[in-house]
């Protein structure tokens, strides 16, 4: 019922209870007074009984006004559940859930929860010998699973850290957890297809892509690998993908390490993905926050900076920032900005939002 709905209701009820009222008085009066007083008070009655007539049929033409249901989509920045942050979740008893702890509320809230996540999960594979070289332990998974996670990006420079099999691992064990891998896959078609939700009727679309690895490991046909790496071929994919879908998000792993705003190319990148289609571009890979920036009939938020991880380069590296978005009858509404910091036990806090 709408609040007008409402409001009639209350103003009838008032009236009847008006009446009821008055017609007692006629009872009453008709044994006190004379004929003239009787057929005053008749009339006053009859005028009464007329306005709640009124009333009823003014109520009966109104037309219910049904707002559209409105939907959250959470982004959130770098998660990298390894070295560091697999030490500290070691000293809590091996309890995955810790190091969000402080933000799992916030993230199951919202009808859709997405991250990057920053290297492989798995037991298996061989090192690639990267100077960082990151892979989480399978019960990781609780850790993701326990915070609401909907969807992570694969699509980033530590997703090849210990191989095809590892890849292969993460890919199959976040779907049978019902956390959908993208940006990478089993082949080409699978790494460079968009995720698709259907959220209270909104149709949402996810594509995953990095700039920071060689075409070598780009996934093929029947072999795994990443998405698409190249510029034309991420473009073309935003336009096919516009098609099918009411809001697309592309996730962006670009950009420096430690620079707090966008580079030329990512700016450059960033508007060709918005002109193809894209309403909402989510960056990782620079470790800090980067503006975010509206452009065309798009947003583009640069970085996110990182979400979980062991990093303490400069107190900038401890700053994260996740997204709200909400969106209502297949459009982006609003956004809203969500200061973290991780803690000195690696947990992100949430600190401010605006």
């Amino acid at each position: 019922m709408t609040k007008r709905d409402m409001n009639g209701t209350k103003r009838i009820r008032y009236m009847v209870l008006v009446t009821g009222a008055i017609a007692v008085c006629v009872i009453v009066c008709s044994l006190l007074v004379g004929d003239r007083a009787r057929t005053l008070i008749a009339g006053s009655v009859e005028r009464s009984l007329q306005s709640v007539a009124r009333i009823r049929e003014h109520r009966a033409s109104l037309v219910t006004i049904v707002e559209e249901p409105t939907s959250t989509l959470l982004f959130v920045g770098d998660i990298m559940l390894s070295r560091g942050v697999a030490w500290r979740v070691g000293k809590e008893g091996g309890d995955y859930t810790y190091p969000f702890a402080r933000v799992a509320d916030r993230i199951r809230s919202a009808d859709l929860a997405f991250g990057n996540l920053e290297g492989p999960i798995s037991a298996r594979g061989t090192d690639q010998g990267s100077a960082y070289s990151f892979r989480a332990a399978p019960d990781a998974l609780v850790g993701l699973t326990g915070a609401g996670f909907d969807a992570l990006s694969l699509a980033n420079n530590h997703i090849w850290d210990w191989g095809q099999r590892a890849l292969i691992d993460t890919i199959d064990t976040l779907r049978a957890e019902r956390i959908v891998p993208i940006g990478a896959g089993h082949d080409t078609a699978e790494a460079n297809a968009p995720a698709l939700f259907d959220i209270k009727g909104t149709r949402i679309g996810i594509l995953a892509f990095t700039t920071l690895y060689p075409r070598g490991l780009e996934a093929g046909v029947g072999t795994p690998g990443v998405s698409a790496t190249d510029r034309t071929t991420m473009v073309a994919a935003v336009r096919a993908a516009r098609q099918d879908t009411d809001v697309l998000i592309v996730s962006m792993h670009w950009g420096d390490e430690y620079v707090p705003h966008a580079t030329a190319a990512q700016q450059e990148l960033g508007h060709a993905l918005v002109d193809a289609g894209a309403d909402f571009v989510i960056g990782s890979h620079p470790h800090v926050p980067e503006p975010i920036e509206r452009y065309g009939t798009g947003w583009i938020a640069y970085s996110l900076g990182n979400f979980v991880f062991d990093r303490g380069v400069s107190d900038e590296t401890r700053k994260g920032l996740m997204v709200l978005v909400t969106v209502r009858a297949g459009d982006i509404i609003d956004i809203q900005e969500i200061r973290t910091r991780i803690n000195d036990d690696f947990q992100p806090e949430i600190v401010q939002v605006y």
